[in-house]
């Protein structure tokens, strides 16, 4: 492998891993901003944060993950060329940046999948994929971890709402004033104008000492606060050595360490959760179900615990799965009406569409490349 296109790749590899900061770091963070725990930026920051620490751990702890997508799709007796690995990372850096364009969550890790195998049908034909090791290490753990999600938050749910519930509950704290009276009329006016809701009225100070604080800090928030770091370092962990398989081969290749890689792939993921980590952020927040801080905070719970587990394992999930089904599941435990059901279809689509759009567009890749290849010979 020449040193242009090992930088060829190393540049890719980076490309994929700004795609994935961008895409995958509303999956810890979306629920500090759709419960009003947090603003946009706090909370895109502190995910970042967060996914970067995940990232550099998984070069000690994620190893099962980089022999998976390193060895486990591609059968060993078929040489992984410059060309095959730039084919597969262009095949999924051009869907993962088109559907966090749209604002669509959705997996990398099944983008890669399917990249990798468009590549080796294209590069090697139907016995270039290891069938039957893709079916057990990816396709069964993509499939049902969305499912396990789900019923995770729909079993735990009850359990955990009776145990932090007293954490959500405010004090909206009002001042009473007396009707002011027209001078000309003497008529009351302006309480006709209020909206009719139902406050406690009471002084601040009182109110103020009804809500548990630490520091400053109501607990019900700071536990959601490290429920979504904890859920962001699960991502990192499982998300980064998915990426940095595809440049083992490269790195070992031209003598590099392979630490590197994992630092590469930590920058890069931060560059892109900062720049263009919002627009999914707002799709998970926004236009799923509203939800509480409880609520978001269980969802997190659910999610960095499936990540942390699937990590440990060597089974890669997909945390776009795993979060965005466990907030499907807060919406459905309260009432199905307000879920909105157009961005989950919309959301559903793009899932299944993901894993044939990126086997045809690292297959297309691979043609292409080749043919420029030979054309320059």
């Amino acid at each position: 492998m020449s040193l242009a296109v090992g930088l060829l790749l190393f540049l890719a590899l980076a490309a994929l891993a700004y795609a994935n900061g961008a895409n995958d770091v509303s999956k810890g963070v979306a629920t500090l901003v759709g419960s009003g725990t947090s603003r946009y930026r706090q909370a895109l920051v502190w995910g970042t944060a967060w996914t970067a620490a995940g990232s550099l751990a998984a070069g000690i702890f994620s190893q099962a993950l980089i022999d998976t997508f390193s060895k486990g799709i591609i059968g060993p007796h078929h040489q992984m060329s410059g060309t095959f690995l730039l084919a597969a990372l262009i095949g999924a850096i051009i869907w993962v940046l088109l559907a966090t364009w749209t604002g669509l969550p959705v997996s990398t890790t099944h983008a890669i999948t399917g990249a990798l195998c468009g590549a080796a049908l294209a590069a090697f034909g139907w016995r270039g994929v290891l069938w039957t090791s893709l079916e057990h290490k990816v396709v069964f753990p993509l499939l049902f971890s969305p499912l396990v999600s789900l019923a995770g938050l729909w079993l735990l749910f009850p359990a955990l709402r009776a145990a932090l519930g007293p954490l959500d509950s405010q004090c909206a704290c009002a001042e009473a004033r007396l009707p002011v009276r027209s001078a000309l009329t003497g008529i009351a006016v302006g309480d006709a104008a209020l909206p009719a809701v139902r406050v406690v009225i009471d002084h601040v100070d009182n109110c103020r000492a009804r809500t548990t604080t630490i520091a400053g800090i109501e607990i019900g928030d700071g536990l959601h606060w490290i429920s979504s770091g904890l859920t962001s370092f699960a991502r990192g962990l499982n998300d980064a050595p998915k990426i940095a398989a595809l440049g083992v081969v490269p790195a070992l290749t031209l003598g590099r360490d392979t630490t590197l890689l994992f630092i590469l792939v930590a920058l890069a993921m931060v560059f892109g959760s900062l720049k263009t980590g919002r627009r999914v952020t707002e799709t998970l927040a926004e236009k799923i179900t509203p939800m509480s801080t409880v609520e978001g905070l269980s969802a997190n719970l659910v999610t960095g615990f499936l990540v942390a587990f699937a990590s440990h394992w060597g089974l890669p999930v997909s945390t776009t799965h795993v979060s965005a089904a466990a907030i499907m599941g807060i919406g459905l435990r309260r009432n199905e009406r307000v879920v909105r059901w157009k961005t989950v279809w919309s959301m559903l689509q793009a899932w299944v569409i993901t894993l044939p759009a990126c086997a045809a567009l690292g297959g297309a890749s691979w043609w292409i490349l080749e043919t420029i290849l030979r054309s320059e010979m």
